[in-house]
């Protein structure tokens, strides 16, 4: 299993950014793909979750509304536009992945075993 993020970078409070995840070795109707976010010196907090097989999502309280996850099947890619971008949202932003549901507990507990190496994002004031 291997996943590759991509489409960080740096944006001006209120801009958007889309973050892709590409995986391999992934069978989508088998797993979650969750986001998951870490800034300096703090614990990662998982943000969202998507299954893939049916497309149901979940997102924690401080990105809904802003953030929207969704998954393109056929590329084995899922992504999370961003908008409405705060300066508080600047973390390293990590894709994962595991054998399991997306659910209101997952997105929080983010329990995977695969990780992405993950994609800068520096909203700035």
């Amino acid at each position: 299993v291997q996943l590759v993020e991509s489409g960080g970078g740096v944006v001006q409070a209120g801009g958007s950014l889309r973050l892709s995840c590409a995986t391999s070795g992934v069978t989508f109707d088998d797993y979650a793909i969750g986001w998951i976010r870490q800034a300096p010196g703090k614990e990662r907090e998982g943000i969202s979750c998507i299954n893939p097989s049916d497309g149901s999502s979940y997102y924690v309280d401080s990105v809904k509304g802003r953030f929207t996850i969704s998954s393109d099947n056929a590329k084995n890619t899922v992504y999370l536009q961003m908008n409405s971008l705060k300066p508080e949202d600047t973390d390293v932003f990590f894709c994962a992945t595991d054998q399991i549901d997306c659910g209101p507990i997952v997105v929080h507990s983010a329990p995977y075993d695969y990780w992405g190496q993950g994609t800068q994002v520096t909203v700035s004031s």
